[in-house]
């Protein structure tokens, strides 16, 4: 029976692919206001800006692949038993291969009725204002905005709750609640957190810090359990 490795994914999994990162300096939330292209406030007072913007990440996300860590990621399948929970709205870790990923904000790929949120479309094209679901109601973006529940925690709980080693690639561990899942973790589980940048956080002893991009990081975690 192979191990349950569970792997937590942000942005820094998907900055080598070159997507534009929201809150790295001279990131997206530079040049936007997050209340007014992903919060339900903004989609209320201008849902055209708000379309307008997820139709440019779309464009952005066709323009762009999985980099090496995907696939590294992917090829951890052949050892473990693996899930993937992501930060990211990207699809590039089912674009890897990946078989089990849970999107705790949603997904840029998809569209969703504004009535009903099981009415979901794939799409990697324009949405406009006027363009409707099946229900006869606006489509919009399948996206977790700031102000609306997460709907894929609990499952990202459970999964994190069963886990025997526990991943985490490119996130700060400040964006909630994703970041609260490090306290479902077994207490007798091993935790690996792979970043560049020094975390600003007291790391218990079963935590074993790799302070590298996700790439090269990932090489470094290979090793390591392979040893």
């Amino acid at each position: 029976m192979k191990q349950k490795l569970v792997v937590l994914t942000g942005a820094g999994m998907s900055a080598e692919s070159g997507l534009s990162t929201f809150r790295d300096s001279g990131g997206l939330w530079d040049q936007y206001d997050v209340k007014d292209v992903a919060s339900i406030e903004g989609w209320i007072n201008n849902p055209k800006l708000v379309q307008d913007f997820y139709n440019k990440r779309r464009a952005e996300l066709k323009d762009h692949s999985p980099n090496e860590g995907h696939y590294l990621i992917k090829e951890l399948e052949n050892i473990f038993q693996v899930t993937i929970i992501t930060q990211n709205v990207d699809n590039f870790h089912e674009r890897a291969g990946s078989q089990h990923v849970i999107h705790l904000h949603g997904e840029l790929s998809k569209v969703r009725s504004v009535k009903n949120p099981s009415l979901i479309y794939e799409t990697l094209e324009d949405v406009h204002m006027g363009d409707l679901a099946e229900d006869g109601n606006q489509l919009r973006p399948h996206i977790v905005w700031f102000g609306e529940e997460v709907p894929k925690m609990e499952e990202a709980v459970k999964y994190t709750a069963q886990a025997e080693i526990f991943l985490v690639i490119g996130t700060s561990l400040q964006v909630y609640p994703a970041a609260s899942l490090l306290n479902f973790v077994p207490h007798e589980a091993k935790i690996y957190i792979i970043d560049p940048n020094p975390l600003e956080m007291y790391l218990p002893e079963n935590i074993v810090y790799i302070q590298k991009g996700a790439t090269e990081g990932l090489k470094i975690f290979k090793q390591k359990i392979s040893n």
